[in-house]
């Protein structure tokens, strides 16, 4: 793919340039979490109706339709990965065809430091295209799917999803934030890092400095927060066994759904933290694509 004009937003650039196969992968991700919640009842059936009748034949079909469904929701999940990449790597090669076309309108004066940023940036500019729509669909989609079989369930549950994802969407958009500030704070220093480079050899040593900080003060953010969002899953583990284990010795429910209701949580855990991380990659790549951007329309070519 490869656009004449430059839009001024990331998610601009994937709609114009990558439209049709955006819509082809949101269907790939529909696929993938429609089966989401299918193992989870496979798993109850088999520990409340299967085992506890002793129905060996049908504890065999519902093992081998627990297989199946594992590999058809596998196979798709190959599919979208496979198809995610090649948008990507459309995409990168279209910006980078984009720079040959600057530097053939203004010449080869024009290669300088600006121009090997951009091409430097392209990578990661263009490896969010691929999941810049089917992510957060794929993990908004198993998120509502499994809360949804949970609270079909035991409504109760409802209660425990909420107190799962409420807390963790009051302190993960800060942290986001912080950590977003000192992204494009450290895209500008390095930025200044290899114009330091060009024009003497050597970077300022207060800039490589600065650099450092940045990074620490990232990983600090960044891991802190992954410890707050690991801590709130165990919490909800903790909680489903222990009031699980209370309602199943009343004999209020059944073994299985408990098991079902600590798997859910599991299936909860991973696409709450897949969707914090695609929302880091579009604030840190829309200022890459920002800049990207910018540098193009110095160089005579049309952004809008």
């Amino acid at each position: 793919m490869q656009c004449p004009v430059l839009p001024q937003t990331i998610m601009g650039f994937v709609i114009r340039c990558s439209g049709r196969h955006q819509i082809a992968l949101a269907l790939l991700a529909a696929g993938v979490f429609g089966l989401s919640s299918v193992p989870l009842e496979l798993q109850r059936r088999i520990v409340n109706d299967a085992i506890k009748s002793g129905a060996t034949e049908t504890i065999f079909w519902l093992a081998a339709a627990y297989a199946g469904v594992a590999l058809l929701e596998q196979a798709l999940k190959l599919a979208l990965n496979l198809y995610r990449a090649w948008v990507s790597e459309d995409a990168v090669r279209g910006l980078r065809k984009t720079l040959e076309d600057v530097l053939e309108e203004t010449g080869p004066a024009a290669t300088g430091t600006h121009a090997a940023m951009a091409v430097a940036e392209a990578e990661p500019i263009g490896g969010f295209v691929g999941m810049a729509i089917s992510e957060p669909l794929l993990q908004v989609g198993i998120l509502v799917s499994v809360v949804g079989y949970m609270t079909f369930l035991e409504p109760w549950t409802l209660v425990l999803s909420a107190g799962f994802l409420i807390p963790q969407m009051l302190f993960v958009p800060p942290m986001q934030r912080a950590i977003n500030r000192r992204a494009e704070q450290r895209i500008r220093v390095l930025r200044q890092v290899g114009g330091d480079i060009v024009e003497s050899g050597v970077p300022l040593d207060a800039r490589v400095e600065r650099v450092f900080e940045l990074n620490m003060g990232i990983y600090k953010v960044k891991y802190s927060m992954n410890l707050a969002m690991n801590f709130m899953h165990y919490l909800a583990v903790a909680v489903a066994l222990g009031v699980g284990g209370w309602f199943a010795v009343q004999h209020r429910i059944e073994v299985g759904t408990i098991v079902a209701v600590v798997s859910g949580l599991g299936k909860l855990n991973d696409p709450w933290g897949d969707l914090v991380n695609w929302g880091r990659e579009l604030s840190v790549d829309s200022v890459k694509y920002r800049l990207f951007a910018d540098a193009v329309g110095r160089r005579g070519l049309a952004t809008a």
